[in-house]
């Protein structure tokens, strides 16, 4: 069974969220929070396997409760519950360590194929995402520097950042590409690797940056 913390101070959308992951079998809201500090009290008591925070709520944002985990040195596998309508939240959610972001009217069958994958270790990128991002940054200089020659991703290497960044797993990577997920995961190690990250948001992140997406 997934354990699901459910963070959001809107009532009805808690409830409808809710009302939705009760139709799985799988998938379990073991607790609900309306903010942010009763959201870190609930994670830190119940280490639930998926958090759905929401980004938006007076007090604490969900992106300062990623924030506050991760000094904690307690990160949790959260997707962020947007409205689609702050580019820079999305970016600043990214690097506070977000797993994903999910359209609070989002479907039963993406929620819960989102919450799965995530729960395996997996991102949920969104393709429309990648292009709100693409121009909330459009025109800035990068944050990182450019990398050199010898350590530029190849052109298959660019195509399965791609990929990762529509939020496909290794395996559907590599069904995509005519590849063993074997391939396609050493593929993503020499990604993480060449850019000088740790995970798989962070490598789309950067790569953005950088001009890769």
């Amino acid at each position: 069974m997934i354990r699901v913390v459910l963070v959001d101070d809107q009532t009805l959308v808690r409830s409808g969220i809710r009302g939705l992951l009760d139709l799985t079998d799988d998938i379990s809201v073991v607790a609900e929070a309306a903010d942010g500090a009763a959201a870190l009290a609930a994670i830190e008591d119940l280490k639930p396997d998926v958090v759905l925070l929401d980004i938006r709520m007076p007090g604490m944002t969900g992106i300062e409760v990623l924030e506050t985990l991760m000094r904690g040195g307690a990160p949790a596998r959260a997707i962020l519950l947007t409205t689609f309508d702050d580019d820079q939240a999305l970016l600043d959610g990214m690097r506070a360590g977000a797993r994903g972001f999910l359209l609070k009217d989002i479907s039963l069958e993406r929620l819960t194929r989102a919450i799965r994958d995530v729960a395996a270790g997996e991102t949920v990128f969104r393709p429309a995402i990648s292009e709100r991002v693409t121009q909330a940054i459009a025109g800035k200089p990068a944050a990182f520097e450019r990398l050199t020659l010898a350590s530029r991703l190849t052109s298959r290497e660019t195509e399965v950042l791609s990929l990762m960044a529509a939020g496909m797993s290794n395996r559907e990577i590599g069904d995509a590409l005519g590849a063993s997920e074997g391939t396609i995961k050493n593929h993503v190690s020499s990604i993480l690797s060449k850019i000088g990250v740790r995970d798989r948001m962070r490598a789309v992140l950067r790569g953005l940056e950088l001009g890769y997406l």
